[in-house]
């Protein structure tokens, strides 16, 4: 098994290379470099649906999924202030009518 900074993003890269562009099959990359072939594949699908955003490792985010949860934490804001202003615009509504 490799240890950890051997499973470092460049590695796991240089491996997807290894398969995709010069037609290593995975079982021979599995042997050759000590992992199983069930991460290997796990490797494989993580790169062909991120590119060179895969990989991102434990605790990080990729470039979009970091704009996305900044996006939907603004818009929970937003929305929260719009349902206060909608209660302020009321009870200034009330007590307008109320002094009439």
């Amino acid at each position: 098994m490799g240890t950890h900074g051997e499973s470092s993003k460049e590695y796991k890269k240089e491996i997807m290379k290894l398969h995709l562009e010069d037609g290593i099959s995975i079982k021979v990359l599995a042997e050759r470099f000590g992992h199983s072939a069930s991460t290997i594949y796990s490797w494989r699908d993580q790169y062909r649906k991120y590119g060179e955003d895969a990989f991102v490792g434990c605790g990080h985010q990729r470039p979009g999924d970091a704009e996305l949860r900044k996006l939907r934490k603004e818009n929970e804001e937003l929305k929260m202030q719009v349902e206060i202003l909608k209660k302020v615009a009321a009870y200034r509504a009330q007590k307008e009518s109320e002094t009439k």
